[in-house]
């Protein structure tokens, strides 16, 4: 369902479904109770880190059976006597042990469910081995300019002759762009063909587990995956040295998925694609046209997100529960006005009826259309019991109609309880249910009238979501109360009918991307405004519970004087600071971003980034994915961004960092004809600098000012090789010199190792940055045994291509007695100066059982 209801689509079912009537059960709180237990049994085993036996979620499903069905049998039993007080005191027994059968069901229910899924999971002998798969093309293929992604349905696998099993679905990469990632040292790799849906395939393809990058607050990939039943991503092989790919037929399967690739295709066709250079702003519309008719989220460009976001009205941009909950409601007017006609349909099936099931058949349709992804199932789902009850004759209470559809839900899908789109719904829905809008549209049924009441509801639901979304996004959009007045009305009752339309003619595709400039302008012109977007540090989890209900309660139909009793509930949500470390010590966050450096330093009252991570691709880097969502949950203001090298796994995310953080001062080893000098002037950093932060010691001790000094490299060729040898070197040392010290190394060689100890000794430190990754051309013994660090933090990639950390060098800090701590067994990794023994990981400290468990790599 929507965050933000359309002019009466949510509200029309709340206005079927919020009285009582004789429809209405005798205990209506008793069946909400049982239904609140079920969703507090999915919750409950979401909350599991690890999956118990198959064994015993069987066991406890059968003993849920046999208590659920005892405790009805009881109900039934004593229900007709509820005035004897035994017969009450036995009816409520048996309603609270309804509640618990009710909630191990579902908590054995998806366990089992988990734990299928598990067992379809790669065999880790299996990773980073070419393997020869005949697949299907199972949904439309994802273009890039790193080339193409493609989601198989295995059929077959083997691995040097020998079949093997694989997951039932796989996604791999087609690399063949200027971001393509080749394992070896290989010609340049086969272009991707125009791969379509439900063609039959052989490749060959070098397969990893799903790993995502685990940081505070971040993005759960692995989550993502799950829900999508992927469990293994990976690359086609597709170098002068390996067995070409080879299209072996077209078939008839996944017809959606042909189809929706032809409509998506026949757009991009008619209006451009976004990377068309010859009109780039037809192009990014266009863009969204495909995403409005297909649901194909990733063809709507970057920069367009960010403006959606920055408005509040991202959810209107593609296919999702409001699009869906209007179709099926004009769906079901036009079946009703048709029906009518037939007075023999009439007498055969009501009007009414007959509408509500050809308005949710007919969204079902669409959401199929649409790539039927897990938000357009919730709301198909939400619909049919709504449906469900109201051609059964059924009026029940608001709060039990609420909470049957969101069991249905869960009971589908218990992973929607971890998604943010679940409880942005159900919430706006609660509250428009709970506010009951409807009484104040049917005073007056003129324009006026309903203008009013659009204007309540996007206030009441505003009031509601705000809290919300400040616990879930740590944001919230001060411009989105205007901007959605103007978008939900043009884009569900002009945009998307015109987009839909062009299916039938496609003129009309361009009449929709013709409606969308004029409203692109006007959110563009928003989103620049000085406060259009509010960030606030990511309160926990109490904190924001408290925040939304003093905006539900500020919602409410309830006295000016009880609203204001939601006030103080506010206030640990908005005014929430997350503590820092006392004067003289600091905190290190050395953040989960793949191949790469980003460190982030904290002192008292001061913040330094240590690089800036790499880029993925050109729409995607190491800034926007994680540093900037990671700065803005934690509330931090940088101070100094230090790039120590100009190599792009050490500067990928610096543009975004700079842009987000105006105020930071740059220095780096970066030349001055580097792109960055345009973004902000940045100062070389040389040996000898050194500053104190609240009583904690900064010392630059790399590189040596002179003639490899980075300003005097600006002539030197294109092609020479990356000066890892001028990384920057920074010490940095707890109580001005007298506490714990770290050693931030960035990729300096066995040379620039020996030279540091030369010059700085002693060079003990408490925690080292492993130098270039783990890369077997550092990390020297001498090294080592100078610097004698009790914790070496590796940040690398999950299996990549470099081998990094190198298994000598590993052996190496093992030997020594030296703790490694390596980013894709850790993720995030935090450490203070207080406790020098200690690191936190991010994947230790919430651990779930969709977690992606490493295992030895295959060196």
């Amino acid at each position: 369902m929507p965050a933000i209801s359309a002019p009466n689509a949510v509200s029309s079912h709340a206005e079927a479904f919020s009285g009582h009537g004789a429809g209405s059960p005798a205990s209506p709180w008793r069946g909400a109770a049982v239904l609140l237990g079920m969703v507090a049994g999915a919750a409950l085993q979401l909350r599991q880190p690890v999956l118990w036996s198959v064994a015993l979620y069987a066991g406890l499903l059968c003993v849920a059976v046999v208590a659920g069905t005892c405790c009805v049998a009881v109900g039934g039993r004593w229900g007709p006597f509820r005035a004897v007080p035994k017969a009450r005191w036995f009816a409520g027994v048996a309603t609270a042990l309804a509640v618990a059968a009710g909630a191990a069901a579902v908590f054995a229910t998806s366990g089992l469910r988990a734990s299928a899924s598990v067992a379809q999971a790669l065999s880790p002998p299996l990773e980073g081995r070419d393997i020869r798969v005949t697949g299907l093309i199972a949904a439309m293929p994802q273009v890039n300019e790193a080339g193409t992604r493609v989601r198989l349905e295995v059929e077959t696998a083997r691995l040097q002759g020998a079949p093997v099993q694989l997951p039932a679905q796989i996604e791999v990469a087609w690399y063949s762009g200027a971001f393509r990632d080749v394992d070896d040292a290989q010609d340049l790799p086969r272009q991707a063909p125009a791969l379509r849906a439900g063609e039959r395939w052989a490749m060959t393809v070098r397969l990893k587990a799903p790993h995502g990058l685990r940081n505070p607050h971040g993005f759960d990939f692995e989550l993502w995956m799950w829900e999508q039943g992927v469990q293994a991503t990976g690359s086609v092989r597709t170098g002068s040295k390996d067995e070409p790919p080879v299209h072996l037929a077209s078939t008839w399967r996944h017809p959606v998925e042909q189809l929706r690739q032809g409509v998506r295709d026949a757009i991009f066709a008619r209006l451009g694609r976004a990377s068309d250079d010859s009109d780039p702003g037809r192009a990014r519309i266009a863009g969204v046209v495909a995403a409005l008719v297909t649901g194909d989220q990733r063809a709507i460009d970057r920069a367009d997100w960010d403006v959606f976001r920055a408005t509040g009205v991202a959810h209107l941009m593609s296919i999702s529960g409001l699009h869906i909950t209007l179709f099926a409601w004009l769906a079901a007017w036009c079946a009703g006005m048709l029906w009518r006609r037939s007075t023999r349909l009439c007498l055969w099936v009501p009007a009414p009826s007959a509408a509500v099931v050809a308005g949710v058949l007919l969204a079902a349709g669409y959401a199929l259309f649409s790539g039927w992804g897990v938000p357009a199932q919730r709301t198909v789902l939400m619909l049919a019991i709504v449906a469900l009850l109201q051609v059964s004759g059924r009026r029940w209470p608001w709060p039990q109609v609420w909470l049957l559809a969101c069991a249905a839900v869960v009971l589908v899908d218990p992973w929607a309880l971890a998604q943010a789109g679940f409880w942005l719904s159900f919430v706006a829905v609660g509250m428009l249910f709970a506010t009951n809008p409807i009484a104040n549209k049917a005073r007056s049924s003129s324009v006026k009238g309903h203008f009013y009441a659009l204007l309540r509801e996007q206030w009441v639901v505003t009031l509601a979501l705000t809290p919300l979304s400040l616990l879930l996004f740590g944001q919230v959009s001060l411009v989105g109360f205007a901007a959605n007045l103007v978008a939900i009305p043009w884009v569900t009752l002009v945009v998307t009918p015109l987009a839909l339309g062009g299916v039938l003619w496609s003129p009309l595709w361009s009449l929709a991307a013709l409606s969308l400039q004029p409203l692109a302008a006007v959110l563009q012109w928003l989103a620049q405004w000085p406060w259009a977007v509010l960030f606030l540090p990511a309160a926990p989890l109490w904190a924001g519970m408290a925040g939304v209900l003093g905006g539900a309660l500020l919602a409410m139909r309830l006295p000016w004087r009880l609203r204001l009793l939601a006030l103080p509930l506010l206030v640990p949500v908005v005014f929430w600071s997350p503590a820092r470390p006392g004067v003289g010590e600091f905190e290190l966050l050395a953040a989960d971003i793949g191949q790469g450096n980003a460190v982030l330093v904290r002192t008292a009252s001061h913040t330094l980034l240590y690089d800036a991570g790499p880029q993925f691709s050109r729409e995607s880097d190491a800034g926007h994915r994680v540093l900037v969502p990671l700065l803005r949950a934690l509330g931090e203001r940088v101070d100094t961004l230090m790039l120590s090298h100009r190599d792009a796994d050490h500067t990928g995310g610096a543009e975004a960092v700079l842009t987000q953080q105006p105020q930071a001062l740059l220095t780096g080893s970066i030349e001055a004809s580097h792109p960055l000098q345009g973004v902000r002037p940045a100062t070389p950093c040389l040996a000898g600098q050194q500053w104190v932060w609240d009583g904690v010691l900064f010392e630059v001790l790399h590189p040596l000012a002179g003639a490899e000094a980075p300003e005097l490299r600006a002539n030197r060729p294109p092609r020479v090789p990356r000066p890892n040898t001028l990384s920057c070197v920074l010490r940095i040392v707890a109580r001005e010199g007298d506490g714990a010290t770290v050693l931030l190394v960035g990729d300096i060689e066995t040379p620039q190792e020996q030279a540091l100890l030369a010059r700085n000794a002693p060079l003990k430190a408490d925690l080292l940055l492993v130098p270039h990754h783990g890369s077997k051309t550092s990390s020297s013994q001498a090294f080592l045994e100078g610097v004698q660090p009790g914790t070496a933090l590796v940040q690398a990639g999950y299996r990549n291509r470099f081998g990094h950390p190198a298994p000598d060098v590993l052996q190496r800090y093992r030997a020594l007695g030296i703790a490694v701590v390596e980013s894709p067994q850790c993720g995030a990794a935090r450490w203070s100066s207080s406790a020098p023994a200690v690191v936190a990981c991010e994947r230790d400290t919430s651990p779930h059982y969709w977690q992606h468990t490493l295992s030895p790599r295959n060196d």
